[in-house]
């Protein structure tokens, strides 16, 4: 690079220039492999940067009220995010796993989602929590028949109307309100039932996600307890619905995105599932959603290590190139460890929530939400160091990477709410943890098949201890699933290593240990 001076990576394909996620694709979704090159292609390209670039540093707008003081609730984006929604859409990345009964189908949405995410992590937000409202809402035979060619559809379409006039629907989410959080029990929102078989919403909530969707899915209290409903922007007779923006969210990072609190002032809505039931009906829904919240942060982890590693390629200093010295590489190998773990248990939850595998949708989906979400936090943050100074200025992309990787390990859960809800499923179906472990004892890895044993001395132990170690259980579950994962599918360089520096109790700060073979498996991790 002339005059040492490295600029980002961009202007590659994401997927070809993955050897490991191009390699799994063609073992378990071959049918995603061409679509998804053309995709990757889309997305390295240069515009597509600038897009996500525009849509973040020209966040939402929202404007409450029009120039003679009438309420309008509308919030203005950079046409930068319309287009990136247009071309999530348009892949069918929203909504094909249920409109389509095609094998694979989940690893190829993980795989899009991924590749997305590594480029523009906000618009994934609207998407997932459309995809997770659509079992929800297929429950419920009449009012999915209303909203089913707008859910599947491979369009986008920006314009605020009434769903009967949309070409394609949008869905999101409001439960937490500010003096409850987590606990969903503490809702105070009122739902009263009116003559025509809605109800009446009157109430708040503190996170309205996406606030400009067609419809969300909201937890209201009626006196059966906490129920949820669908309460749409405009309500049947083509009215603007009586759900007020207070004001956008001034987030941390997820800027391209807005958030809302908002106040219901006697809202149309409709019941979705039992009365009483709305917490259950929601936690289904939040299984879809914290699944993409892995995938969401195993994509920062790949966009952070691809940056820093073709940095460390680029740029030179006492007398090599950074990626030849042996500390650098110790840490480089170390992330790319961490990232190809990550893409490949996103990969098999993918494929547990394909096939309604208990063990991966239910115990290992908020492990893993727990585990990668958090390393997300911490290898952006050393990706960010490997740049130096250059990655701590807003013209490069790791600052808006590092501001992001929060939210995934906050939204549907904290890592506490997580760790908990492994112990939950645990105690609901003991001998399906159990299985698991038995499985990963039968690793070839002896350090894989000590952790399998002390988790199951633990899990099998005092119950009265276990929860103040809950964190310490999603954490072992995860290690021994990435490593069992790694030695099956993994070149042996990259399983050895991973095995050698992540069962170790020398603490887990990145570059602590050599990594076998480093400039082998830093060689594969980034392809051309």
């Amino acid at each position: 690079m002339a005059d040492n001076l490295v600029d980002d990576w961009v202007g590659h394909n994401r997927l070809t220039t993955d050897p490991a996620l191009h390699a799994a694709l063609l073992a378990t979704a071959p049918h995603a492999v061409a679509p998804l090159t053309r995709y990757g292609e889309q997305l390295g390209q240069a515009h597509t940067e600038q897009l996500a670039r525009d849509a973040n540093r020209h966040g939402p707008q929202l404007h409450t009220l029009d120039a003679r003081g009438r309420r309008v609730d509308r919030v203005d984006f950079h046409p930068a995010w319309h287009t990136l929604l247009a071309m999530y859409r348009g892949e069918g990345l929203v909504a094909d796993v249920f409109a389509t009964d095609t094998p694979g189908r989940w690893a190829k949405f993980a795989a899009g989602c991924y590749l997305h995410g590594q480029v523009e992590a906000g618009s994934l937000c609207p998407a997932t929590m459309t995809q997770a409202a659509i079992p929800v809402l297929m429950r419920e035979p009449a009012l999915f028949a209303t909203v089913r060619d707008g859910l599947f559809s491979r369009a986008h379409d920006p314009q605020d109307a009434p769903i009967a006039h949309k070409a394609s629907l949008w869905v999101g989410m409001g439960m937490t309100e500010k003096q409850g959080g987590s606990d969903l029990r503490r809702i105070t929102t009122t739902a009263v039932p009116q003559a025509d078989g809605s109800h009446a919403l009157t109430g708040h909530k503190w996170f309205f996600s996406a606030p400009t969707s067609d419809a969300h899915l909201v937890l209201a209290r009626t006196e059966a307890g906490p129920t949820c409903f669908w309460l749409p922007r405009y309500t049947p007779d083509g009215q603007r619905n009586a759900v007020h923006l207070q004001r956008l969210k001034d987030k941390v990072g997820n800027r391209s995105n807005c958030s809302s609190e908002v106040e219901f002032h006697g809202a149309w809505a409709q019941r979705v599932g039992q009365e009483g039931r709305g917490i259950p009906t929601l936690v289904e829904m939040a299984g879809y959603t914290r699944l993409n919240c892995v995938i969401g942060s195993a994509a920062l982890l790949r966009a952070g290590l691809v940056q820093a590693l073709h940095n460390a390629r680029e740029r030179h200093a006492f007398g090599r190139a950074l990626a030849e010295q042996p500390l650098m590489q110790t840490v480089l190998a170390d992330l790319a460890l961490e990232s190809e773990a990550a893409m490949r248990l996103m990969l098999r939850l993918a494929r547990g929530f394909e096939h309604g595998e208990p063990a991966w949708q239910r115990l290992m989906t908020p492990a893993a939400k727990l585990w990668v979400c958090k390393r997300a936090i911490e290898c952006t943050g050393e990706a960010m160091e490997l740049l130096g100074g250059n990655g701590y200025v807003e013209d490069g992309v790791l600052g808006r990477l590092y501001r992001e990787a929060p939210v995934n390990s906050i939204w549907e859960g904290s890592g506490n709410v997580m760790a908990l809800d492994v112990l939950r499923a645990i105690a609901r179906e003991p001998d399906v943890a159990l299985a698991l472990l038995d499985g990963f004892a039968h690793s070839p890895d002896a350090p894989v098949q000590a952790e399998a044993q002390r988790l199951r001395r633990l899990l099998t132990g005092d119950p009265a201890a276990l929860e103040a170690q809950a964190r310490r259980v999603a954490q072992g579950l995860v290690l021994c699933a990435q490593a069992v994962l790694m030695r099956e599918q993994a070149s042996t360089a990259a399983a050895d290593a991973f095995v050698t520096t992540r069962f170790s109790s020398d603490g887990r700060m990145l570059g602590t240990q050599p990594v076998p073979q480093a400039a082998a498996l830093l060689a594969a991790a980034l392809a051309g």
